[in-house]
């Protein structure tokens, strides 16, 4: 990819962080952290990216570092062709931020109010505010709540909000940290079609960081994963599961007890517990010929599908590789 294509672009980028630590009564000892350790990338406008990793691997410092809130100790970055530390007010209002864990709204304000502030913030024409915000509305099924404080929504109610917030001022690019942790299924699925609907109505990009790889594998078709402030895998997700060797588990609930499962083409019965059993068969297959043959063949009351977690993949991707 040419530096022309990129709309994000990373050439080497480190964060330092000096910690200090007590090493007695009085004394402290000072050493540094590396938050990210010379990370390079490149993402097109309009790509929807996965940016994965485990807790403490540099998902958030990354992230803050392209919104402008962290200076970077080394290394080139620029989105849109701006160097983002060096001109925050002017990229703000050419990006967009969902922290899942925290709210931008006003808590005791409803969210028809809160938007309106939005709008000032930005300076959005009228005209251009009330048909994003009606989209929104729509697509996120916001519309009872808009005279509701946000102190009374639920979280997945207060997320969407935050989502419909971060989208008025039409950005060019969207962070998006967490953005369904702790929502219900039928939250997950609206907050993701309306993900997809804005990517591909407005060409937006967007960068991804979450625990949840259902949401990565229903919105994004790239993935890069982070680990120990180090890129360690930037492909496809089929990619990262065939290098970790990961496993989704199928999760059966039978009728009554019976012996372990056996004779499920790719698959293995790695637990049970009374009327369930627990088969592991690889991420990278299909689950339907794995269902069908148990369906087919025992009396079954209920099975759903767990994905594997993002933390075991990356660890059976470096099981042996020795701790930076």
């Amino acid at each position: 990819m040419t530096r022309v294509d990129a709309f994000i672009e990373l050439d080497g980028v480190r964060k330092v962080f000096d910690v200090r630590r007590r090493t007695g009564l009085l004394r402290r000892e000072r050493h540094q952290v590396r938050a990210v350790d010379g990370i390079s990338f490149r993402v097109p406008r309009g790509e929807m990216v996965g940016y994965i990793g485990p807790n403490g691997a540099g998902k958030s410092t990354t992230i803050k570092m392209l919104t402008g809130i962290l200076t970077p100790s080394g290394g080139r970055l620029r989105v849109a062709g701006v160097d983002p530390s060096r001109d925050r007010t002017g990229l703000a209002r050419r990006i967009g931020v969902v922290f899942g864990q925290r709210t931008t709204l006003w808590w005791d304000l409803p969210l028809r109010d809160s938007y309106g502030l939005v709008r000032r913030m930005y300076r959005v024409p009228e005209d251009r505010y009330r048909a994003n915000l009606e989209r929104c509305v729509e697509l996120l099924d916001l519309g009872r709540l808009l005279d509701v404080p946000v102190r009374q929504l639920s979280l997945g109610q207060r997320m969407r909000g935050d989502i419909a917030a971060a989208l008025l001022h039409d950005p060019e690019v969207l962070y998006l940290d967490e953005p369904t942790i702790g929502l219900d299924v039928v939250s997950k699925t609206k907050v993701r079609e309306f993900l997809r609907e804005v990517n591909a109505e407005r060409g937006m990009t967007v960068l991804l960081t979450t625990h949840d790889l259902t949401d990565i594998e229903q919105l994004c078709k790239r993935v890069m994963v982070i680990d120990h402030g180090r890129l360690v895998y930037d492909g496809a997700l089929d990619g990262l599961h065939a290098v970790g060797e990961s496993e989704r588990t199928l999760v059966v609930d039978l009728e009554h007890e019976m012996p372990p499962i056996t004779g499920v083409p790719g698959a293995r019965t790695v637990k049970v517990e009374g009327t369930r059993q627990w088969l592991a068969f690889p991420a990278t297959h299909s689950a339907a010929p794995v269902v069908a043959a148990v369906a087919g063949r025992y009396p079954l009351v209920d099975l759903s599908v767990r994905e594997p977690d993002i933390e075991e993949v990356i660890a059976r991707m470096y099981a042996e590789r020795p701790t930076p």
